[in-house]
């Protein structure tokens, strides 16, 4: 049976509502990172690691986001020779910006029961807000081009490349002081639920990994595994 996706016709915008899109997505995106951050009960990987570099560096954690997103499209473009679309660029800017500015407007709560809640409303909101950024079909995000450039150069399959890179980048946030903890296994657990649940709200879950991935990163030549 399929399921509804009340959201399927924005999939179908004119480019300027596509871009619209895209941003709402990452700033849900942003708001979700920050939720998560906020409620102190452990980040995910990547968030984990940018926390522990502003252990060491006079850096907020979303100038890091930033930095490491251009440092990883210049490697997948020049060494991976992944495209680019317009959609991964202001996604390595704009999830950054966003994670900085919600700083002062996302709670900050004191309780560990208040702050399980925050926790697990970001991972919602996480997958509501890939479904939304993806919907706009607009590229990849940064790390997402990592794992399948690395993937189509490696020939390993696209959950083995992202489990060994988060893994990988757990470790070394852990070392730098990043924020690892319960949450983090929550994130685990709970993100790639929260995720097939907001692509399928536009209509790119069950209809396979490859039509969202087709959605996320355009049409590709067919010799390339996007």
């Amino acid at each position: 049976m399929t399921r509804p996706a009340p959201l399927a016709a924005l999939t179908r915008l004119p480019l300027p509502g596509r871009y619209a899109l895209l941003v709402s997505g990452l700033f849900l995106y942003g708001l979700s990172l920050r939720l998560m951050l906020d409620a102190r009960v452990g980040l995910a990987p990547w968030e984990a690691f940018h926390l522990g570099v502003t252990r060491h560096l006079p850096l907020s954690i979303g100038l890091v986001s930033i930095l490491t997103g251009v440092l990883i499209v210049a490697f997948t473009a020049l060494r991976l020779r992944e495209r680019i679309g317009p959609g991964t660029v202001i996604n390595v800017l704009l999830i950054g910006l966003f994670l900085d500015l919600l700083g002062p407007l996302v709670p900050d709560p004191a309780g560990l029961p208040a702050r399980w809640v925050q926790f697990v409303l970001g991972v919602a909101l996480l997958g509501f807000a890939t479904g939304t950024y993806v919907a706009a079909g607009l590229g990849a995000g940064p790390r997402d081009g990592l794992v399948l450039g690395l993937s189509r150069q490696t020939g390993w399959e696209v959950a083995r490349v992202r489990t060994g890179i988060e893994l990988a980048v757990l470790g070394l946030g852990w070392l730098l002081g990043g924020l690892v903890g319960w949450g983090t296994l929550v994130f685990a657990l709970g993100s790639g639920p929260a995720m097939s649940l907001g692509l399928g709200l536009y209509g790119l879950g069950r209809g396979g990994k490859r039509e969202a991935s087709q959605r996320k990163l355009g049409p590709v030549p067919s010799r390339r595994a996007r």
